[in-house]
């Protein structure tokens, strides 16, 4: 089965590099005649890729651990959930499991109607591209990260899989980012195909539903990545601002500016050449991620390690920013007619646009900030890494603008000026009763407060044009972006005081002993120990009463796994939507002593309920397009 599975990758490369090269060919003839076979060429290429992944997928059920790969992430003991899931664990089933992604979406996407809206020299370039990205990705599984390396003679155990990963949400959280990046691959291979050949009509209103969607998993699974750092490592936090955590935000930044982008495009048919090089770098932001992950140019809790892919991906990434400005040079005199003025800044497509700015200077910040250790080499033979605090300092007031911008902008015009004067009102009196209510309220920190005046704005906006326009409540009209809009001011309260206003507090307590933190009082009851042939666990219980009235109980715990020496936290909250308490249990003695960590975490849960609303409301934006008559 290792032989079949990697042959058949290997086919899989030679069907992708031989469409790539007739397309080219059909391209430089003008010839298209072979375009249903290049087609069928790329589905043979995904049953292959789909073969390989299935016998991945049957050796980690039946835990064979003649793979190597299977004995590396998996044992006797691990659940079968997690068994499976370990497919995505390591560094080639992470990839392995990307391809994958990549050859159904395109199978996907070429029966759509979008792909079929699309001319055939554009059909053309677009293969010429999308096979050329497939066959870099299984040249990396085929040579460096081969997933199918056979252990000889099979262990008779397996490692286990981190302790880290057994949690609910890593079960969603790298298949949704995974689906975010391969999504993107194809409005970037639009993009350069419409460009290419000059495509009359705009490659970004094809791309449209594939764009949302990539959008809506990558921040699924940012959002689910944030509440996997929040209760599995035990640090009281959501974003530490580490570089895996950075390498996710960086294209979601991109691809929301894109976004914003590409709606001037669709209305006043500007931006065009914009908006190709946008998408182009979402994909290549996404390729940079991976590099960060896998390349071992930066220290991460997440990161693989240097695999012998850091060189390849670094290549790639420069070589795809070649052929997009070439594309686009080339392209060029094909739209010389298509360049159409913006409108004034007061107008809707002036807030789009600084918000698109905004958007590519957060993602330049945290680019910069995650490579300056690397950058600081430079000049420095002890080069630093920059901490939480700076970027706080700098994106934390960029993103309180963003929302601020999310607010004002539905009320201006497609051309110049306020649309909506009475609406306008509406949003100006949110903003400063909202700032009022807070200041009186304690909150003194002025990011905070123009953050938490910003999103009440933004709440306030989303209100009125909800009651007052019917467009913005149908599902055919804006009811997905104003829904997204309203997430974000949630998201917004709660990264503007969970962070800022977090009480923390620690303390080494004996059985019946109490600690006071943020009106709570926390009595430590007992400590239970617990052994089972997969972990033992120390649990400590504690009482939790406010104002006199039982609350409810925290158990944290500490686990120490099986084949893995160092313990791990789990947290234990009680929730709130306004004071939420967050517990870890650092460390235990012989005699029930417990060292222990208390948080009290003001509005954090806004955070999910708002991302959550964010990553299910786009789905309202989704359109269908007819196929072009042939």
């Amino acid at each position: 089965m290792h032989v079949t599975a990697y042959f058949s990758l290997l086919a899989a490369m030679m069907l992708c590099l031989a469409g790539a090269v007739a397309a080219l060919y059909g391209l430089w003839k003008r010839d298209y005649g072979r375009l249903a076979l290049i087609e069928r060429g790329h589905g043979l290429a995904t049953v292959a890729v789909v073969l390989s992944s299935t016998i991945l997928t049957v050796a980690l059920w039946r835990r064979d651990f003649s793979f190597v790969y299977v004995a590396e992430y998996t044992d006797t003991l691990l659940p079968l959930f997690y068994t499976l899931t370990a497919f995505w664990a390591g560094q080639a089933g992470s990839l392995l499991f990307w391809m994958l992604v990549i050859a159904l979406c395109g199978v996907i996407f070429a029966v759509s109607p979008a792909y079929k809206s699309l001319g055939v020299a554009t059909r053309h370039a677009y293969w010429m591209f999308f096979l050329t990205v497939e066959a870099f990705f299984l040249l990396l599984l085929t040579g460096p990260t081969n997933p199918f390396l056979e252990a000889v003679p099979p262990v008779p155990e397996g490692r286990g899989l981190n302790p880290l990963l057994r949690n609910p949400g890593m079960i969603f959280h790298p298949p949704l980012l995974f689906l975010g990046y391969a999504g993107f691959t194809i409005p970037a291979c639009l993009a350069l195909a419409a460009w290419l050949v000059g495509e009359r009509a705009s490659f970004a209103a094809a791309a449209r539903n594939t764009t949302i969607l990539s959008w809506i998993f990558l921040s699924a699974g940012i959002i689910l990545g944030a509440w996997w750092s929040y209760m599995e490592l035990g640090w009281g936090g959501y974003w530490a601002w580490d570089p895996v955590e950075n390498a996710s935000l960086i294209p979601w930044l991109v691809s929301t500016a894109f976004l914003h982008t590409s709606i001037v495009e669709r209305r006043t048919k500007a931006l065009a050449k914009t908006n190709v090089a946008l998408a182009v770098v979402t994909f290549v932001t996404c390729i940079l991620g991976t590099y960060l992950v896998r390349s071992g140019v930066v220290e991460s809790l997440h990161a693989f390690g240097e695999g012998g892919v850091g060189g390849p991906l670094l290549l790639f990434m420069l070589f795809t920013l070649v052929v997009m400005v070439a594309v686009l040079v080339a392209g060029a005199p094909f739209f010389s007619d298509r360049t159409k003025p913006l409108a004034g800044l007061m107008s809707v497509p002036g807030f789009l646009v600084v918000l698109a700015w905004l958007m590519l200077a957060l993602s330049a910040v945290v680019f910069l900030g995650t490579l300056w250790p690397v950058i600081s080499k430079l000049w420095s033979a002890n080069p630093v890494g920059l901490d939480a605090g700076f970027y706080n300092r700098v994106c934390l007031p960029l993103f309180a603008l963003a929302t601020a911008l999310v607010a004002f902008c539905p009320l201006l015009s497609w051309s110049e000026g306020v649309r909506d004067k009475a609406g306008l009102g509406v949003t100006v009196g949110a903003f400063v009763g909202g700032g009022v209510m807070l200041y009186s309220l304690g909150i003194r920190l002025p990011v905070a407060l123009f953050a938490g005046a910003a999103a009440i704005a933004a709440m306030g906006t989303v209100c009125y044009v909800f009651i007052r326009q019917r467009h913005a409540r149908s599902p055919a009209g804006a009811l997905g972006a104003y829904s997204v809009h309203l997430g974000l001011a949630l998201v917004t309260l709660g990264v503007a005081f969970s962070g800022p206003y977090q009480i923390n507090q620690e303390a080494v307590l004996t059985p019946g002993r109490t600690m006071e933190i943020g009106g709570f009082t926390l009595t430590y009851k007992d400590l239970e120990l617990e052994r089972n042939p997969a972990m033992s666990i120390s649990r400590a219980i504690i009482d939790v009463a406010r104002d006199g009235k039982p609350v409810g109980v925290l158990t944290p715990e500490r686990r120490i796994y099986t084949g893995f020496d160092q313990p791990f936290a789990e947290v234990s909250t009680i929730p709130s939507l306004g004071d939420e308490l967050y517990a870890t249990l650092v460390n235990t003695t012989d005699k029930k002593a417990a060292s222990l960590k208390i948080s009290v975490n003001p509005l954090v849960n806004w955070v999910w309920i708002g991302g959550t609303l964010m990553c299910l409301a786009p789905f309202f934006s989704l359109r269908r397009l007819r196929p072009r008559a042939e």
